[in-house]
């Protein structure tokens, strides 16, 4: 198995964080960001987005970051990471699918100008308009956790990763957060697995 992004990555997390947990033997491959790589013919042979990650398993080549998830968790953690049961896999792939497309666009609005540019570059608008789009969003995630432990039920499973790995800046950076409990001790238990601390718990650049 080979997986290629650069470690700080978010998307890349993901896959390193449920591979991780799963006890997976691969090789990891340096591509995107300072390392270059995305338009060499043969990256954009695997992967013609020229993005990251990628994902090799024998023949099978896949991108996209939560594909790669529920690849990994149904073919090698299922009763681990994977339900059997449609009905509880389907609540794991609906905090996938939501944080994917409710949070991310406004955690890059935020994290761009958090983090990757400099004082006088900063968007301060586009980045406080983030923070305030996420704490909203976060809410929804904080009223489930007040009910159950995990996003994905009662056990950790594929449906926390992809949240996990957003909320990681969201807590250990310095800014204004409104309280949200439940939300802080998911996140705590999340701190608890190795995999996570490992793989998501690493500078933030």
């Amino acid at each position: 198995m080979k997986i290629w992004g650069r470690l700080d990555s978010t998307n890349v997390k993901k896959v390193l964080w449920c591979a991780d947990e799963l006890a997976l033997d691969y090789q990891r491959i340096d591509v995107g960001g300072r390392f270059g790589g995305l338009n060499e013919q043969d990256y954009r042979a695997l992967n013609p987005n020229g993005l990251i990650p990628c994902l090799q398993d024998g023949d099978l080549v896949l991108w996209e970051s939560n594909a790669m998830v529920r690849y990994l968790s149904a073919r090698y953690g299922e009763g681990r990471l994977y339900d059997a049961d449609p009905a509880a896999r389907a609540v794991a792939d609906k905090w996938m699918d939501w944080a994917t497309s409710t949070l991310v666009p406004p955690y890059i609005a935020w994290f761009i100008n958090r983090v990757r540019k400099a004082p006088p570059e900063r968007d301060d608008e586009a980045m406080e308009k983030g923070r305030q789009t996420l704490a909203r969003a976060l809410a929804v995630a904080d009223q489930t956790l007040a009910r159950q432990p995990y996003l994905s039920g009662d056990r950790f499973a594929m449906g926390d990763i992809p949240l996990g790995c957003l909320v990681y800046a969201w807590f250990e950076l310095d800014i204004e957060r409104p309280p949200m409990p439940h939300l802080e001790a998911w996140y705590g238990r999340l701190r608890k697995r190795s995999a996570y601390r490992d793989r998501v718990m690493i500078p933030i650049t």
